[in-house]
């Protein structure tokens, strides 16, 4: 990036990491960064649509959809992160390629399964063989966000379903004394309330998905710590103008302060979060209010 860096062997210490820092593969690292966060504010918001539906689906009066809410619940939360991680990317992807080969290409006539191997044709293919690096990165950050998604989905669930059972019946009851209907009373009094009780569990979730997106890696996408291992190393490919030794431990570092970071932040914002949804409310955190307001 500077004029300098045009013969590493001939800079000073100074000089030298100033150059080695602003390589085009440090570039990368450092749009991984963003990447992770791209991950957490795209994942926070569809995990919890999916955890809404699940909660409702298994608070549902409708037996086969109150089922198929437990159990969505149930198994997920019941398998490891890193093995449904694994297969259900897989599947995912192959269940895309089905449904497309079977659109786009009637007249195939072998087996799609054959043996071990997964066979569709060459159209029904995500993404296309020809298509550009950013498309075959988007796709795979697709399908991580939406593995994650289902994943923190379920767990999600199961917070709001607990959170719709602490709201007193006696308030639910006031509601329908008053002539609320069922529908009135689920979103005019009970999601309302239900926030003060889900909020501490979602909050613990909020922090394991930071912690889970690491997990990136295992499913092949260039996040940060793909980088930290790659920059870091002593034999790696990516700085032939730039030797070093085991620099492995300074990266993790990085991410160390980053991630410490980043949790403290969000600490801050969900307690200013719980403040202002406790206000007023008849629960602990109210009435530490009302008595510090006195």
């Amino acid at each position: 990036m500077f004029s300098f860096c045009s013969d590493p062997e001939q800079l000073g210490n100074a000089r030298w990491m100033a150059c080695y820092l602003t390589t085009g593969v440090h570039l990368q690292f450092y749009a991984a960064f963003f990447k992770v966060l791209l991950l957490l504010a795209i994942t926070a918001p569809v995990a919890l649509g999916f955890g809404f539906v699940g909660a409702m689906s298994a608070r549902s009066r409708v037996a086969p959809l109150a089922w198929l809410g437990k159990i969505y619940i149930a198994v997920v939360r019941g398998v490891p992160d890193i093995a449904f991680f694994l297969f259900f990317v897989i599947a995912l992807d192959q269940g895309f390629e089905y449904l497309r080969h079977r659109v786009l290409c009637p007249d195939w006539d072998q087996p799609v399964r054959q043996g071990s191997d997964f066979i569709v044709c060459q159209a029904a293919k995500l993404p296309l063989g020809t298509a550009p690096e950013w498309m075959h990165e988007t796709y795979g950050f697709f399908l991580a966000v939406l593995t994650f998604s289902i994943v923190f989905g379920a767990f999600a669930a199961n917070v709001l379903f607990g959170a719709m059972r602490a709201v007193p019946r006696a308030q639910l009851e006031t509601a329908e004394a008053y002539g609320m209907t069922h529908r009135q009373t689920f979103w005019r009094i009970l999601v309302p309330q239900m926030w003060v009780y889900a909020l501490p569990g979602l909050s613990n979730l909020w922090m394991v998905l930071i912690k889970a997106t690491p997990l990136l890696f295992l499913l092949g996408i260039e996040d940060i710590v793909y980088w930290a291992r790659e920059l870091g190393g002593t034999k790696t490919p990516k700085f032939t103008a730039y030797p070093h030794g085991d620099w492995r431990m300074w990266y993790f570092l990085a991410l160390l302060v980053f991630y410490l970071g980043f949790t403290r932040v969000s600490e801050i914002v969900l307690g200013r979060i719980m403040a202002r949804l406790t206000h007023g409310q008849a629960t602990a955190g109210g009435e530490a209010q009302r008595k510090a307001a006195a």
